[in-house]
Parts: structure tokens; sequence; C-alpha cells
């Protein structure tokens, strides 16, 4: 089931997915879809089947495999289709926003034609690697994407840091917007100058921005 935020006069549609740990009603989730709702963007939430399962059963699970969210994704993605025909932009949190730019990396999904339409990808806090092992990196699908990742990351979060980043050897179909002194979650240090607020905005508007370039 989509949670929807709807916008006044909307003039694009994202499917927003959660991060491993934390589903759709994180603070983080629903504030972010607020912030973009505020933009005309309509945003739709849901949650993985195994995150429902642990909302239902009161109990902690890992997610499951990659397969089975990309499955689970697909679905949304179908239901999404039938709600409203504006154009189409997918992203997540961390683990939600990998499935995102997975999908439209996977030839088998691209022949759908609702992932084949996806116009462009938004990840807010991609775990480029494990924390603390570097080397395993999570982006040999990078060069296959269907459309242009946009990744909003704050400067420390340990899935990927601007130091660690910035070295990497990326496709061109990838940009980077990074916040001030963030966390995974974007979240700077009190002694940073910078606020919550100010970075989850921030993100939001480079979100929006990306939006717009990708429909004029």
């Amino acid at each position: 089931m989509i949670q929807w935020y709807k916008a006044d006069n909307p003039q694009a549609q994202f499917i927003f997915a959660h991060g491993a740990g934390a589903g759709m009603d994180s603070e983080f989730m629903q504030k972010m879809a607020g912030l973009l709702c505020n933009k005309q963007i309509n945003v739709g939430l849901f949650n993985f089947e195994y995150m429902q399962k642990i909302k239902a059963e009161g109990k902690r699970r890992p997610p499951e495999r990659t397969d089975k969210l990309l499955t689970y994704f697909d679905e949304i993605l179908a239901q999404a289709a039938k709600e409203s025909d504006l154009p189409l932009f997918i992203g997540g949190k961390s683990m939600g926003g990998r499935m995102a730019s997975m999908i439209v990396s996977d030839k088998t999904y691209l022949e759908h034609d609702i992932v084949s339409s996806v116009k462009g990808v938004i990840v807010f806090g991609y775990p480029f690697h494990p924390p603390g092992k570097p080397d395993k990196l999570r982006t040999a699908h990078f060069p296959d994407l269907n459309c242009l990742l946009s990744v909003m990351q704050g400067q420390r979060d340990i899935f990927g840091t601007e130091s660690e980043v910035s070295v990497m050897k990326l496709a061109d179909n990838i940009q980077l917007n990074w916040l001030p002194d963030g966390d995974h979650s974007l979240i700077p240090r009190k002694k940073s100058g910078f606020t919550q607020e100010q970075n989850w905005i921030s993100a939001a508007e480079k979100a929006v921005d990306f939006i717009n370039e990708q429909l004029s």
C-alpha cells in the first residue's frame, strides 16, 4: 500500500523507499516527503514486505534479499502507474535508494514500461560501502543506469564520506550533492554551525532542482 503526500498542482511524482532499519513512518521519511510535497511533488511512501512484518509483529528482522526487494518495488511502481500518469521519479533513503538505482539498471525490470519511463533517481544517503569497509563498493551497477542518479550525501556519512567518494571513479550519470557536516541521515553536529532543518530543507531543494532539470 502506498501512502501519498499529494501536492497542489503537482508537476511530478516521486516513489520514495525507506532505508534498512526504519520504515516509511520514520521522521526522516515523513519530513522529507512533506518538504517535497510543498514543492509540487506527489510523494508515495511504502514499506517493503519485511518492514510490514516488523510493524505487525514488533520483532526486528533483516531486509529481504535484493531480488525480493526489487520485485516488490516493481509492484509498487505498477500500482503508482495506475493512480497517476505524472512524470515518474524514484529513489529512497540509503538501502531504498540503492534498490531504486538497481531497478533502473536491471534489464529484466527495464522491459517493464513503468520502470523504463523513470525520469531520474534520487537517493538520500547512498550506501557506497558498508561502514568500515570502503573496499566493498556498491557501485558496480552505476554504468548501467537508465537515467541520471542524484545523490544527497552527508559529508561525514560513514557509508561514504566526501573524502572517500571524491576519489571514486564514478560514472558520468551520477550527480553528487554534499550536505555540510551531515551524517547518514544528513544531520550535522551542533558544533558545525549547521542544523538538521537546514540540511533537510537544502536536500529537498536540491532534489526538486534535479526533478525540474529532468523535466525541462
